[in-house]
């Protein structure tokens, strides 16, 4: 009898450990207990530490509280720009309603995954390419406020969301490249063209001083030729006022008239119609000393001669006469020098000698 007894009593323990086995479970801290009671919801939701259940009878449902990570693949859109890219983003969530969780839907993490992928697409679909490249704050905003409107049924919270990368084709990055240095041009310009007004500002400042002062702008310009000179280089250019350039022009200039005025350029008259033709009918007249000589002529040609004697010898040839040698004569020059009348010579009267 003892011996039956003390078997009863061991099996009796070992099935009490084995259902304390059964019925005990260690819930964790960051976790949650559901319990269902014969496929229905218990109430009391287990907190963490050691807790008890009905085996065969309750079943115990563990639910993680922490944030999950959640990265959404990458999907592909248009812009309402018309524009084709490529976006991944990544989700932060955590359950808050861990019956909800277990009860409201199947497999919370993939529709949280879902949901996230096809808000993605609807905000890329909506927005321009320059908000999502510049305006991510925005975008991130309305896709947290997309996703987590449905998931707070789920007895899910949505924490923060992140658009990750937005990826462009090939020639959109070019043109944006290509826009991106136009831009940084157009500033780069626009601050040399103040600098070169606030110089010219200053430039102008400096100039009045000098202007009072003209050596301070010999002084400068020495300045210039040490500054230069100290680089060792061997072309050394030395700017040149042009002031001092205006004043030897004006210098030289009454050098100039003065030799002008010591070697006279002979100008020809221009001479007018009317005496043009004066001049023609003086040069058709034969001036007056050339008529008088031409009237001496005639008168000496009409005078008597004495006949001369026949001398043996060959045949002269008889002189020509006056009106033949005047017609012969060359062509008067306009206005010569006046000159005494030129007698032509007579022949001799003198008897010859007699052989």
């Amino acid at each position: 009898m003892v011996q039956e007894l003390v078997i009863a009593i061991v099996a009796a323990v070992a099935a009490c450990a084995l259902y304390t086995a059964a019925a005990a479970k260690v819930v964790k801290q960051y976790e949650r207990g559901v319990v269902l009671r014969l496929g229905r919801l218990r109430n009391d939701v287990r907190g963490p530490g050691f807790t008890m259940v009905l085996p065969g009878v309750e079943r115990l449902r563990k639910v993680n509280m922490q944030i999950v990570t959640m990265p959404v693949p990458a999907q592909d859109g248009i812009t309402r720009d018309n524009v084709t890219v490529r976006v991944d983003a990544v989700i932060y969530f955590k359950v808050v309603d861990a019956a909800s969780a277990v009860i409201q839907v199947e497999d919370y993490r993939f529709a949280v995954s879902q949901m996230a992928q096809t808000s993605l697409r609807s905000i890329i679909g909506k927005s321009d390419l320059d908000d999502l490249l510049s305006n991510r704050e925005k975008l991130n905003q309305g896709l947290e406020l997309m996703i987590d409107s449905p998931a707070v049924g789920w007895g899910v919270q949505i924490d923060r969301v992140e658009i990750k990368d937005v990826s462009l084709p090939e020639t959109m990055k070019r043109s944006m490249a290509r826009q991106a240095e136009a831009d940084r041009e157009r500033r780069a310009r626009v601050i040399n063209a103040d600098a070169e007004l606030q110089a010219s500002k200053k430039l102008a400042e400096a100039a009045k001083e000098m202007s009072s002062q003209p050596a301070a702008l010999q002084l400068r310009l020495l300045q210039t030729v040490v500054a230069v000179a100290a680089e060792k280089n061997s072309t050394l250019v030395l700017p040149f006022p042009v002031e001092l350039l205006r004043f030897l022009e004006r210098a030289q200039q009454p050098v100039q008239q003065q030799q002008l005025g010591q070697r006279p350029v002979p100008q020809e008259p221009v001479q007018q119609p009317a005496q043009q033709q004066s001049v023609r009918q003086q040069a058709a007249e034969p001036p007056q000393a050339v008529r008088a000589q031409q009237s001496a002529q005639q008168l000496h040609a009409q005078a008597p001669r004495p006949a001369p004697r026949p001398r043996p010898g060959p045949a002269r040839r008889p002189a020509p006469a006056p009106s033949q040698q005047t017609a012969a004569a060359p062509a008067p020059m306009p206005a010569p020098p006046a000159a005494a009348p030129v007698r032509p010579s007579r022949p001799s009267a003198k008897p010859l000698a007699k052989h």
